[in-house]
């Protein structure tokens, strides 16, 4: 599938893309909103497979953290309600945390993609302890119903351990790939990491078995 992000700024894409994306892809679209009535009111009228619930802030480059489901429960009941109630499948972008995948439950969201910023930014016992979160989190998910999803920062460098945990269903790679493509073509860079990707699941997979 496609995900793209139409800020409110529409620093990344405009409102046109989104329809063009939706009609000419022949992928699903994966709409990642802000909870604003008038991101909503887009999503509700183009109809995407998907809507992912991010958090944004205009001062930003890019997404700096996860969705507080927790604490922003009944601003964001009536938005999941209404996207679901159209068909769109709702997921919220959180950060590796019990309490925010349980208020996903408790909102209805049937899908939640892990902040995998942190992960990428670190390095050593550090990045391998954050990796550690990620993968309880995901189990976690998996055992109240959740479906998992991780992004934000994944590169070939770092894809292979997060590919590889079993519980995770699907990785939202953007940014890192368009970059790449500037030197190697979108096709090559996308290749590349789906095989990195597959590898790792691979190899996983044959360890669980043995």
């Amino acid at each position: 599938g496609i995900t793209a992000h139409l800020r409110e700024d529409r620093r990344h894409i405009r409102d046109e893309d989104i329809e063009r994306i939706r009609v000419e892809a022949g992928a699903p679209l994966n709409f990642e909103m802000a909870a604003t009535a008038e991101m909503l009111e887009i999503a509700l009228r183009h109809q995407p497979h998907a809507a992912c619930i991010v958090p944004e802030k205009r001062a930003e480059q890019t997404t700096e953290g996860g969705l507080d489901a927790h604490g922003g429960h009944n601003h964001l009941q009536p938005f999941v309600r209404q996207l679901a109630a159209a068909g769109i499948r709702v997921s919220l972008f959180v950060e590796a945390d019990p309490r925010q995948l349980d208020a996903a439950v408790s909102l209805g969201a049937p899908v939640v993609e892990l902040h995998a910023g942190a992960y990428c930014d670190l390095e050593g016992a550090a990045q391998a302890a954050e990796l550690v979160r990620i993968v309880e989190a995901a189990a976690y998910a998996e055992s109240i119903g959740l479906e998992c999803h991780v992004g934000h920062g994944l590169t070939f460098d770092n894809v292979a351990p997060i590919a590889a945990i079993g519980s995770v269903v699907e990785l939202n790679i953007g940014h890192f790939l368009i970059g790449e493509a500037i030197f190697s073509g979108l096709d090559s860079a996308i290749r590349r990491m789906r095989s990195l990707m597959d590898t790792a699941r691979a190899q996983a997979h044959g360890a669980r078995s043995a």
